[in-house]
C-alpha cells in the first residue's frame, strides 16, 4: 500500500488532521487508556506474537495502557516480565496499575529513562538468556530520543525490536492546548536518523511500514539485526 503515493499521501493527510481530534486518546486495552492508534496496536501485537521476547521495557508509562497490553501479551504466551520507566508517574495512574488484573505482572522503574542510574537498575533485572523487546515513549524531543536510543539499543536482542514511538511529531505542530518542545526537525524521526547513521545494528522493518497505512510511528520499527542478517 504505501508504493501507491497517492494513496498514501491521503492518509498521511487523514492522519495528521485526526490529531485534532485527539484520535490516539480515544482507545482503552483492559479498561485503561492506551495512547496508541489501532493500526500500531496490531502491528506491536504481530511482533511481539512473532519474537516471543521474554521482558519488554517502555519508556513513558503515561495513563498506563501500553503497559497492561503488554502484560496481557506476555501472560498470553506463557509469562515474561514488563518493565516501566516513568519520570513522574501520576499517584492515580500508579493505583490504577496496581489494582488492575494484570498488574502485578508489572515492574515500574521510578527515575529518568536518560539517567544511567535507571538504566543500570534494568540491566540487573535482564538474564543473560532473556530476549529484551525495548519501546521508547517518553519525551519525544530529539535529544531526549537520541539519548535513550544510545542507551537503550545494547539491551535489544538481536531479532528483537526496538520501537521508537511517534515519529509522526515531525510532522506535527504541537497544538496550542497541549504545548510541547518537540514538532517538527526535533522529534522522535531525526534522532532515529541521527541513531541509524552511527549504529548499523539496527534496520527500519518496511514490511511493517509498508502495510501501516494510518501510523504514528512509521520508520520506527527496527529490528535488531542478527549476525545472519
Amino acid at each position: 500500500m504505501a508504493a501507491d503515493a497517492d494513496f498514501a499521501a491521503r492518509a498521511h493527510d487523514i492522519l495528521i488532521r485526526s490529531f485534532d481530534y485527539d484520535s490516539s486518546y480515544q482507545w482503552r486495552w483492559l479498561g485503561m487508556p492506551f495512547i496508541q492508534l489501532p493500526p500500531d496496536v496490531m502491528a506491536l501485537q504481530e511482533i511481539i506474537w512473532n519474537c516471543r521476547p521474554t521482558v519488554i521495557v517502555e519508556t513513558g508509562v503515561a495513563r498506563g495502557g501500553s503497559l497492561i497490553f503488554y502484560a496481557s501479551m506476555m501472560r498470553l504466551l506463557g509469562g515474561g516480565r514488563v518493565v516501566g520507566v516513568e519520570v513522574a508517574l501520576r499517584p492515580e495512574n500508579r493505583k490504577r496499575l496496581a489494582d488492575h488484573p494484570f498488574g502485578a505482572d508489572l515492574e515500574i522503574i521510578d527515575g529518568s529513562s536518560t539517567d544511567p542510574e535507571v538504566v543500570t537498575r534494568l540491566q540487573d533485572r535482564i538474564a543473560p538468556d532473556d530476549r529484551v523487546m525495548v519501546v521508547l515513549d517518553s519525551n519525544h524531543s530529539h535529544d531526549h530520543v537520541l539519548a535513550e536510543l544510545r542507551l537503550y539499543a545494547p539491551l535489544v536482542t538481536p531479532g528483537q525490536y526496538l520501537v521508537v514511538c511517534d515519529t509522526i511529531a515531525d510532522h506535527i505542530v504541537p497544538p496550542p492546548r497541549r504545548p510541547r518542545p518537540w514538532g517538527p526537525g526535533n522529534s522522535p524521526l531525526t534522532a532515529r536518523n541521527a541513531f541509524l547513521a552511527e549504529c548499523q545494528d539496527f534496520a527500519v522493518d518496511t514490511e511493517i511500514d509498508d502495510k501501516l497505512v494510518m501510523t504514528s510511528n512509521r520508520g520506527g520499527y527496527l529490528r535488531r539485526l542478527k549476525l545472519t542478517d
